[in-house]
């Protein structure tokens, strides 16, 4: 099975901590802004 989304597909809601201690769901920003999400590795890790 194809766990990956596909375009025009809804990402399926989260929260995480932001850099000021307070808690932000995806579903907070859905309908009201565009959101790019972004996941990278450790800094100076190679890759």
């Amino acid at each position: 099975m194809d766990a990956s989304l596909k375009i025009g597909y809804q990402a399926p809601d989260f929260s995480l901590p932001s850099t000021t201690k307070e808690k932000l769901s995806l579903s907070d920003y859905r309908g009201i802004k565009n959101i790019v999400v972004a996941f990278y590795g450790m800094d100076f890790t190679p890759g």
